[in-house]
């Protein structure tokens, strides 16, 4: 039943809006037509099979990169056709009507069949969609761009001016199916020629051996005084089912055990003090705390922050930019900037730099990408290194974000 219930529901709608490219066609030559409909009934075949396979567990085995691809492909075919669905549904209406009408009034003319017009629209809205996510998972998952922020600090210590801080955010090396490209990312954060280098968390989706294949990408991260991490909400196992919680707990220590590999010093709860020519900057670092319930608050800030020294500058990598408004900016007024991720920007959206930014993002979250500022404090919200869930960005690109130490 499980695998029952979806199959109708796909056919369903694969034969509701294979009417619209009915009437598309009626005009064009037998040939033609035998064509395009061979290529529309393709995908409810293959969704078949591939769900086949999920249930047997096959699918799981084949090689993770052309299937990565194939549900993409496919995901995005369904979800247009549900956008074709809406002009079809007026048309629908339209009739009802009409044959309302019939019915009340005998005389009137009843034309019972489709408008050519909104069975034409139906395929062109859905096709806007169908364009857009495809290019953005062929085109932009490792499209990485550099972000420049300079941050003007009030009283920053001369020594600390030009200080360059590099992060990168949500890897989610679990989604990658390509490995050179992710390289170049290593090689752009290395040009940066950073102090130091922070992640704020995600570095898996669920599980710690998805990040094996690329620790020998990751570990080759260089910076003058140290990568510095912590962790986010994906990083614990919580969205897999584990035999036992002795196994997810070994997955959890797993994941510690990676950074330490890649020589990332991870932040857990903790601080660190850099030294810059006598200078301080405070580097704090807690687990994933969100305001939202359904995210998990591991972090403890007061833990992080407790016989913290007078220093020049505070900086806390926390990966969930609603930790923001929701304890850091009420209680701890000296951490000067707070660096997050989390959203990935909803991976979708449009940005004009200085004049326009949408994303669905904003609806859950009030910061969701780039800088922002309260009296002295800030927060920067990188829009990650990786993707999640659909394998391609679209108006949002992949961040490398280069912030500089400004006097203000």
């Amino acid at each position: 039943m499980r695998f029952l219930i979806p199959t109708l529901l796909i056919l369903a709608i694969d034969l509701y809006v294979f009417q619209a490219i009915v009437l598309l066609a009626q005009n064009w030559s037998k040939n033609q037509k035998t064509i395009l409909y061979i290529i529309y009934w393709l995908f409810p075949i293959g969704a078949l099979i591939t769900g086949m396979l999920a249930v047997n567990g096959i699918l799981y085995q084949l090689p993770r990169a052309p299937m990565t691809i194939w549900r993409a492909i496919l995901f995005i075919a369904y979800f247009s056709k549900f956008i074709a669905m809406f002009p079809m549904w007026i048309d629908d209406i339209r009739r009802l009507f009409n044959w309302a009408g019939n019915h009340i009034n005998p005389n009137e003319n009843f034309d019972p069949s489709r408008s050519s017009f909104l069975s034409k629209m139906a395929i062109l809205v859905s096709g806007v969609p169908f364009g857009l996510l495809s290019y953005g998972v062929f085109r932009n998952p490792y499209r990485y761009r550099i972000h420049n922020i300079d941050l003007p600090i009030v009283g920053l210590n001369p020594d600390l001016i030009g200080y360059k801080i590099v992060q990168i955010s949500d890897i989610h090396s679990g989604s990658f199916f390509l490995k050179e490209p992710v390289k170049n990312s290593v090689q752009m954060i290395n040009g940066l020629n950073p102090d130091i280098v922070v992640f704020t968390g995600d570095l898996v989706n669920s599980k710690t051996n998805e990040v094996e294949e690329y620790l020998d990408v990751f570990d080759k991260i260089i910076s003058k005084q140290g990568v510095f991490s912590t962790t986010g909400n994906h990083d614990y196992g919580d969205y897999s089912e584990w035999p036992d919680e002795d196994a997810k707990k070994k997955n959890f220590q797993d994941l510690k055990d990676a950074h330490k590999k890649m020589g990332w010093d991870l932040l857990m709860n903790e601080h660190r003090i850099i030294d810059v020519k006598g200078a301080k900057i405070g580097l704090l670092g807690v687990e994933n705390y969100s305001a939202i319930a359904r995210f998990p608050r591991y972090g403890k800030l007061d833990q992080a922050y407790a016989n913290l020294p007078k220093t020049d500058v505070n900086i806390l990598l926390s990966h969930d930019p609603s930790h923001w408004d929701f304890q850091i900016r009420p209680e701890y007024p000296d951490i000067d900037l707070t660096l997050s991720g989390h959203t990935h920007g909803f991976q979708f959206g449009i940005e004009i730099p200085g004049w326009f930014r949408w994303s669905p993002s904003q609806y859950m979250y009030k910061q969701w990408a780039g800088l922002y500022q309260e009296g002295k404090q800030f927060l920067y919200v990188n829009r990650g290194l990786g993707f999640l869930g659909y394998p391609g960005r679209v108006g949002i690109l992949p961040e490398i974000t280069c912030i500089t130490l400004k006097s203000a």
